[in-house]
Formats: C-alpha cells, structure tokens, sequence
C-alpha cells in the first residue's frame, strides 16, 4: 500500500488497483473492504460447492450485516450473511455449502476472532 494523501492508501504497482480511504465518500474504507473479502470468500466457496456438485445454481446474491463496537478499536463485533440463491437446488444442499465455507474453506471468514457472533441464512427461489 501507497499513502497518496490524507488518511487514503492505494495497492502497489504490478497489482489490480485498490484504494482504500478513511472517510471519502464513495470510496471503500478498510473496514468496509473486510466485509467484502468475507461476503466474497463465502460466495465462492458456494459458488463452487454448487457448481462442483452440478447443481441448477442460476445467480446468488450475498447481504452483510455487521455490528461494530461504539469504541475503537471499531471491530466488528457480529456479522450476519444471508445468501438469496436462484435455481433449482435444495436447502440442504445450500446448508452444506454454506456450513462447508464457514468451517473449513473461508480463510478471510476464519481468520476473524472465532468468538465473535457470526451468522448466516439463506433463502432459494426456485424457478420452473
């Protein structure tokens, strides 16, 4: 990371650009970047259980809701992920999937403090 004024850092050279900024609208703070990695981490680890599996997955769309701490450090201190599938594939399947990421695949997910409240949901629409 490269500071380029103010509290705003970008990647290196030779890498896909990132900028991360303290508090520029429109622009991702590193907190908010750690909430993408997990939502990213878990989504292709389902991504890929289904698909792996040849199951009917048309799209998936993962929500993040998390809870930071009043006080710095302003860790995130619950998360929740809810993932809305689309195709023809059955819960448990999707469970699976889900429970497969959270324990044993996601290392953003499982480098998070292991204490911390962490939930997910799903729901399918399944499509004729």
């Amino acid at each position: 990371m490269t500071w380029i004024g103010d509290l705003n850092f970008k990647s290196g050279d030779g890498e896909s650009p990132l900028e991360l900024h303290s508090s520029t609208t429109g622009m991702l703070s590193p907190t908010q970047a750690l909430a993408y990695a997990v939502m990213a981490c878990m989504a292709m680890d389902v991504v890929h259980v289904l698909t792996k599996g040849r199951h009917d997955l048309k799209a998936m769309r993962v929500r993040f809701d998390g809870e930071r701490a009043a006080e710095p450090p302003r860790r995130y201190i619950s998360i929740k992920l809810h993932f809305e599938i689309t195709g023809n594939v059955d819960d448990h399947v999707v469970e699976r999937a889900i429970q497969l990421s959270r324990e044993k695949y996601c290392s953003v997910s499982n480098t998070l403090d292991p204490n911390m409240p962490f939930e997910t949901g799903f729901a399918v629409t399944r499509i004729n």
